[in-house]
């Protein structure tokens, strides 16, 4: 079975949970395009970094969530989230000058799970519902809405899981 990001839930409320995550290290690419396609674009990049595209040829496991964040119209960051346990220090550098890796300190996100099928509409609306319900309980956000994917673009759309994620400050 594939390793999940590791994380602690603190607390449930209306449509989302605050989560407690431990500092993790992403591999990450820039890409240019619509939402549903930049998945696709950095796929390849990664993959082959975690694969040993690397200055040591180090292989890595494929973990999940993939995220995926809109930083600019058209612009997206694409990230995988490493095996609990890497050292940064000791992380070889990609070949690939598009890839970069990424440490993220611990921190609180709220969290909303949907199921379905990948489509843009369904992933702004679930951050904008993220949005709505954590600022109507009082909470204060940092940065953006980014969204996880947990499963193959194979898998049927029903079975599909996913999450709308903002962190908190």
């Amino acid at each position: 079975m594939t390793e999940q990001q590791p994380f602690t839930v603190v607390s449930t409320h209306a449509g989302f949970e605050i989560r407690e995550y431990p500092a993790y290290v992403l591999v990450q690419v820039d890409v240019v395009g619509d939402f549903m396609s930049a998945g696709n674009m950095a796929f390849s990049p990664l993959v082959r970094y975690i694969s040993g595209n690397n200055t040591s040829g180090e292989h890595m496991a494929m973990t999940a969530p993939v995220i995926q964040e809109t930083t600019q119209n058209n612009r997206h960051t694409v990230s995988f989230v490493l095996p609990a346990g890497i050292d940064p220090a000791r992380l070889p550098i990609p070949r690939d000058a598009r890839v970069r890796t990424v440490t993220v300190d611990a921190h609180r996100a709220a969290a909303r799970k949907f199921g379905g099928s990948w489509n843009e509409k369904r992933f702004m609306e679930n951050g904008e519902s993220l949005v709505a319900a954590v600022r109507g309980a009082g909470l204060q956000t940092e940065g953006d809405v980014y969204y996880a994917r947990f499963d193959p673009p194979w898998k049927p759309g029903f079975l599909k899981k996913n999450e709308a994620l903002i962190r908190l400050v």
